[in-house]
Parts: C-alpha cells; sequence; structure tokens
C-alpha cells in the first residue's frame, strides 16, 4: 500500500496534481492542511474528482466529511491524545505514532497507523529516525496496520517492507518538486510493484 499525503503548504494548481495522482493509480490521499480554514479545504474538495472521494482521508475539519461522502478520517497523535473514546463510526480511522509503545497501546478503533520517521525526513529539518538499522516488525505487529513514514524515497521504499511495513506513506518525495508530483508518485509505484509480490 502506498499512501499519498498532501503537501501541508499551498500548491499551485493543486486540484489538478491530485486529480492526476489518482489517474496514476494513486489508491489513497491523506489530505493534511493544518493551517487552512474549513472553507479554503471545502473549495480544494470541490476541485478534486468526486469519484475520489472514497480514496481521501481527512486530517483536518473532519465535519466536512460527511458533505462529500468521504468515509476516512485520520487524528493526529497530539489530537487522539485529547480524545477520551472515539465516537462509534462506520468510517476508517487512522493516526500516527513514534513509538512502538504508542502502537501496540493504539484502539483497534484504527485500522491503520502511520510510524516514524523511518529515515530523515525529505520534508522535515531535524526529523531523525525512530529506528535502527536492524529494525524488523516481525512478531510485533497488532491488528492496526502500520505504515512507514519519514524519509521514503525511491531509493529505500523497498527496505520498508523489508522491515515488515504494511505500507508506506509519502511525502517529500513526491512533493519536493511539485511539478514532479505525478512523475514521481510512477517510480515509487513501480518500483513497489515489481518488487513487493
Amino acid at each position: 500500500m502506498i499512501i499519498v499525503i498532501s503537501n501541508p503548504e499551498r500548491v499551485a494548481d493543486e486540484a489538478t496534481v491530485i486529480n492526476k495522482l489518482f489517474d496514476a493509480g494513486m489508491e489513497l490521499f491523506h489530505l493534511r492542511k493544518p493551517e487552512y480554514t474549513k472553507e479554503e479545504l471545502k473549495t480544494l474538495l470541490l476541485k478534486i474528482g468526486s469519484e475520489h472521494y472514497s480514496k481521501i482521508a481527512l486530517h483536518q475539519h473532519h465535519e466536512l466529511a460527511e458533505e462529500f461522502g468521504i468515509k476516512r478520517l485520520h487524528y493526529a497523535e497530539k489530537k487522539r491524545m485529547e480524545l477520551k473514546e472515539l465516537k462509534k463510526t462506520d468510517c476508517v480511522l487512522s493516526t500516527s505514532v513514534h513509538s512502538m509503545k504508542d502502537y501496540k497501546s493504539l484502539s483497534s478503533d484504527f485500522d491503520y497507523a502511520f510510524f516514524g520517521p523511518v529515515f530523515n525526513s525529505i520534508s522535515k529539518i531535524n526529523y531523525t529516525p525512530v529506528i535502527g538499522d536492524d529494525f524488523n516488525l516481525s512478531g510485533n505487529k497488532t491488528s492496526t496496520k502500520i505504515i512507514a513514514i519519514g524519509g521514503i524515497d525511491e531509493e529505500n521504499v523497498i527496505k520498508d517492507f523489508e522491515m515488515g511495513f504494511d505500507g508506506v506513506a509519502e511525502v517529500g518525495a513526491i512533493w519536493q518538486e511539485p511539478k514532479e508530483a505525478v512523475y514521481n508518485f510512477k517510480n515509487i509505484h513501480n518500483k513497489c510493484r515489481l518488487t513487493v509480490r
């Protein structure tokens, strides 16, 4: 599984790029815009093809989910800690963790969790790995799928699957050069398709 997370900053003609990523085979897109107002996020969603809404997870403004028929909600680590309990929902829920202890203590309500950074982050300065070179998930998984995030590119993406991750989340490798986002996604996607069975 390859998940693409949006650039948290504004990107020129972003909806067009997102639609092209879906056309190129992107299966799951996390829309993370921490500085966007509800109206700004809604404007962006309206420019994305409605046939793709089932493949979008919202990080902010969860109240827009019902309006757009979105069934995927992400809770950042801090937001998850503030929740006393999760509301019963038919949505697919995800979250972020930075240690195996936090991962293993997650509620089974979470379908998957981002774990990392696994490598030196491409998009965040001084965001260094939380694991060592010999890290392996063998025997350490719960019912919640675990997705590698942080510093993942075409050169090291296969290492994540070798370590036992269920998938990878891409940010910097895709958005470092927004005009090359689709090209970068295809390279990573093809490498995984040819290598991971």
